[in-house]
């Protein structure tokens, strides 16, 4: 491993610190280097506060390294950026603290960055290093990257089943699969993610939260599809802990906490779904049910990743079946007691 890859991986450990914090900016991580020493470090730690880079800076100030900033140099994950939105150009701030040398992890694919940060540090002479550990740091955003480049939220699948693959028993009574350990887990994965998306189903029989209370950081929104708004307001996801939004087939319409959006084609729903939360900067969506509605995103090959617990010890016989995967690749799985989570990516 080189100098510039080893602390390229610091500035990735130090980006995922604002993992649930920061979107829909991307996670970022930087670090100061003076004669092959870190002497300062930072991250994005909430969205529409200061970024990595000015955190680092800021940093070395602090502790009074300001002299040593023209022999140092910057590492940051992402490309930074060149352009006011909720903060200031970044690289406008490298440029005046006459930083001489920037290595960067990536690009960045927001139009309003992608290469005008390099091209304005080119244009003021810092020499800049681009595509240091590039797989790494796209990997770190991935949410971000498919937002941007596909325009569409980062779609990740997930659901509970049996040994015997069900997902639910004959009868109309909820089937608790998962154990304690795992469905806290599912609280952390709720917090990661922009919206939670369950279908009508799901919404009636279960009357889930969707919230993430066994865990800390920001509720994400609730995303329910009720076509013809057979779901009762007494249901929990109509609740204040956090907002919601109902897809369906009958009316727009602002009500506060609960707003509804209605799709126009009832043959192409998914996709005007996807265009819709791309408009309102949705850049990741957690589909926890039911089952048909996780089959219409495998069947169209809209999901990036997959998660799959299942519970080793029970089997039910009949009962509901499980979705069926396709172009899946498993990349890892995970024993908490007698669940074992098992995580797919899209090959496609």
């Amino acid at each position: 491993m080189t100098l510039d890859e080893r602390y390229m991986h610091r500035c990735i450990e130090l980006a995922q610190k604002g993992r649930g914090f920061v979107a829909p900016n991307p996670m970022v991580g930087s670090v100061l280097v003076y004669k092959d020493e870190i002497i300062a470090e930072g991250w994005h730690r909430q969205y529409g506060e200061a970024h990595a880079e000015v955190n680092c800076i800021n940093e070395a100030i602090a502790k009074g390294y300001a002299d040593k900033f023209p022999q140092s140099t910057l590492y940051v994950s992402l490309e930074p950026c060149a352009h006011f939105g909720k903060t200031p150009p970044c690289s406008n701030l490298i440029i005046e603290k006459k930083i001489p040398k920037v290595v960067i992890g990536c690009r960045d694919p927001f139009p309003e960055v992608n290469g005008k940060g390099i091209e304005k540090l080119h244009a003021a002479g810092v020499e800049t290093i681009v595509d240091v550990l590039k797989k790494e740091c796209v990997e770190l955003n991935k949410r971000f990257f498919t937002f941007h480049q596909q325009h569409r939220p980062y779609i990740l699948l997930k659901w509970a089943q049996t040994s015997d693959q069900k997902m639910a028993g004959s009868s109309t009574d909820r089937l608790f699969i998962s154990n304690e350990f795992s469905n806290r887990l599912v609280h952390q994965w709720r917090s990661e993610e922009a919206a939670i998306l369950v279908g009508t189903n799901t919404a009636l029989l279960d009357d889930p939260q969707l919230t993430n209370r066994y865990w800390q950081g920001k509720q994400p929104m609730r995303l329910v599809l009720d076509k013809t708004l057979r779901l009762p307001q007494s249901l929990k996801l109509f609740n204040s802990e956090a907002s919601t939004i109902v897809f369906n087939l009958l009316k727009t319409e602002d009500a506060g906490q609960v707003k509804y959006h209605q799709l126009k084609n009832e043959k192409n729903l998914l996709q005007e779904m996807m265009d819709a939360l791309y408009e309102l900067n949705i850049q990741s969506v957690l589909v926890e049910g039911g089952a048909t509605l996780l089959q219409h995103f495998i069947d169209a090959d809209l999901w990036d990743e997959a998660r799959v617990i299942q519970n080793e010890q029970l089997q039910i016989g009949e009962g509901l079946s499980v979705p069926v995967l396709k172009n899946q690749l498993l990349l890892e799985k995970e024993q908490l007691q007698a669940d074992t989570i098992y995580y797919y990516v899209n090959q496609n």
